[in-house]
């Protein structure tokens, strides 16, 4: 090696931000291990190179001991005192052993532990990258699909989608470009393994907003959203600016925003409502669109009896269950349904749906 592989490891450590220090360490510690491979010894031995000059020197070590039992490692007092006077027991006495041919096999040792600090280093990168990006959307390319877990090339890396976070009903083709939620991100031996969703809640609040800069500026807040992927997601928000329709922000002039995030979503249909702290109204408003006649509530068990119209038990129902589902998971509230009729009739046995078991706290 010489002053042009300093120079070169100089601008990797401006490139790529890599410890030339770290590095050169790294190069020394593999060039131990080279060492002793190419030269069948198991000498402990040392490598050392000049940090301005590149030159390289092996040194043997040896320990200075009273009663030397093994001479590859150790060598006795008074041989190292014929050398220097002042060594003493436990002292290191080191031997400069560079063979002539050493600077072949280090330049190759050298070359081989760059470029593993190199794509270490990336690798690095990418991971402090994207763990950054935890939490947010990305636009990536499905590069290819393997057994349901499609690949999506986000450019310097690569990220997983796994089955269990697609949307039921989304489907993916390779060079598609398509938006994502960064989920998780892992380090691995292979590097950053960043994991991917199509169908967490996230996604669809950092759809809004991209969409909506109400919401960007913070006039507008998302307070909940409730998403049952691929099919439908009630988004309840609230302001506290009196001149601001927060509905009307998200939905957009004639539902150009709202139309924008479906569309992204595949079709999947948005319920955007207004929050209230108040328990009766807003479970008044995410039973939408079903119109609700009364909300009795018990706050010790954070459940309610909602009473809607004969004709519109149904719509408050919602296809197997789902729209009163969704209602309880974006209040927070236990939610049971019972028709004017069922109520209002001493007779009524039994309420029409139960809504609790799909409540968040």
């Amino acid at each position: 090696m010489n002053r042009e592989f300093i120079r070169a490891i100089d601008e990797l450590e401006k490139e790529k931000g890599i410890s030339k220090d770290v590095l050169i360490e790294a190069i020394e510690l593999a060039l131990v291990s080279a060492y002793k491979k190419n030269y069948g010894t198991s000498q402990n031995v040392r490598v050392s190179i000049d940090r301005e000059e590149g030159d390289i020197d092996v040194f043997m070590r040896k320990d200075v001991v009273e009663e030397v039992k093994d001479d590859l490692i150790e060598i006795s007092l008074e041989e190292a005192m014929e050398i220097d006077r002042r060594f003493v027991a436990g002292d290191i006495i080191e031997y400069q052993v560079t063979p002539r041919d050493f600077g072949r096999i280090a330049a190759q040792t050298a070359k081989q532990v760059v470029v593993q600090r190199i794509r270490e280093a990336e690798r690095g990168m990418v991971f402090d990258d994207y763990i950054n990006k935890q939490g947010e959307i990305v636009t990536g390319v499905v590069q290819r699909i393997s057994n349901e877990t499609v690949f999506i090339n986000m450019g310097r890396a690569e990220g997983i989608l796994a089955a269990l976070e697609q949307a039921p009903g989304e489907t993916y083709t390779v060079n598609n470009r398509i938006k994502v939620y960064v989920m998780d991100v892992k380090k691995t031996t292979k590097g950053p393994q960043i994991y991917l969703s199509r169908s967490h809640p996230g996604l669809v609040k950092k759809l809004f907003e991209l969409e909506v800069p109400e919401i960007q500026d913070g006039s507008v807040e998302i307070k909940s959203i409730a998403r049952e992927a691929g099919s439908r997601t009630k988004v309840a928000v609230y302001t506290e600016d009196d001149g601001i329709d927060p509905v009307g922000a998200c939905v957009g002039s004639r539902g150009s925003r709202v139309q924008n995030i479906a569309d992204e979503l595949f079709g999947e249909k948005i319920d955007i409502i207004t929050w209230s702290d108040d328990a009766e109204t807003l479970i008044s408003k995410v039973l939408s669109p079903a119109k609700v006649e009364k909300v009795v509530v018990n706050e010790d068990e954070k459940s309610a009896i909602a009473i809607v119209p004969d004709y519109q038990l149904s719509l408050a129902i919602g296809k197997e269950g789902q729209n009163v589902r969704l209602a309880a998971k974006l209040s927070g509230w236990k939610i049971d349904i019972k028709s004017h009729t069922q109520y209002f009739n001493d007779n009524t046995e039994e309420i029409q749906y139960v809504g609790e078991e799909y409540a968040t706290e």
